[in-house]
């Protein structure tokens, strides 16, 4: 989704007011909403592919799976930000008792599209990294068969892996599930039905 600049010189509280009575999602950053503009067919059908088969794969798990209304906040940056998925095992932690901000995701996805893929690789991975719990990042592309796996170590660095098959399967070490890329792609153009 592309966000699009709406208010500027917003105080975090602020921010959280207008958000918690607002129709549409907005993104806070520096002082500044950004209204999230609405995700076409192929990206919607990639979040609920990938939303059900980890699901289906958590349902018995000390993990929770969340779509994009779940707000994330990277604290040292005071950014608000709304990721295609997210996913936490263990201890949940809220910013405060509305339980609509979440700061410890151990995952993040992103499904890419022309107007976000450079913000999403970039500046917004850029932020995400500031999150202590978090230790994989998964790039989905919509307009190509293109998985793009990061994954934290204990130095600090990021390892990457990419995946262009609709053969191959995604190792989420994070949560201990698998992605195959036909259950990522299926039923969009570049993944077809299963047979």
């Amino acid at each position: 989704m592309v966000a699009q600049p709406k208010k500027s010189s917003l105080t975090a509280e602020e921010y959280l007011a207008v958000e918690r009575k607002a129709r549409f999602k907005s993104e806070f950053y520096k002082g500044e909403m950004f209204a999230m503009a609405g995700a076409d067919k192929a990206h919607n059908l990639i979040v609920s592919n990938v939303l059900r088969v980890l699901g289906n794969q958590l349902l018995e798990r000390d993990c929770n799976l969340y779509p994009s209304d779940m707000r994330v906040k990277v604290r040292q940056l005071d950014k608000y930000t709304y990721p295609d998925i997210s996913v936490t095992c263990g201890e949940e932690i809220f910013e405060d008792d509305q339980v609509d901000t979440l700061l410890n995701p151990v995952l993040i996805i992103e499904v890419l599209s022309d107007s976000t893929e450079a913000y999403d690789r970039g500046m917004k991975f850029e932020h995400y990294q500031h999150i202590g719990a978090l230790s994989e990042y998964l790039l989905i592309a919509q307009n190509s068969c293109r998985v793009e796996q990061y994954m934290r170590q204990h130095n600090k660095k990021w390892t990457y892996q990419e995946f262009h098959s609709l053969d191959d399967v995604v190792a989420l070490k994070a949560i201990g599930c698998v992605l195959a890329l036909k259950e990522i792609y299926f039923k969009t153009a570049k993944g077809g039905s299963f047979k």
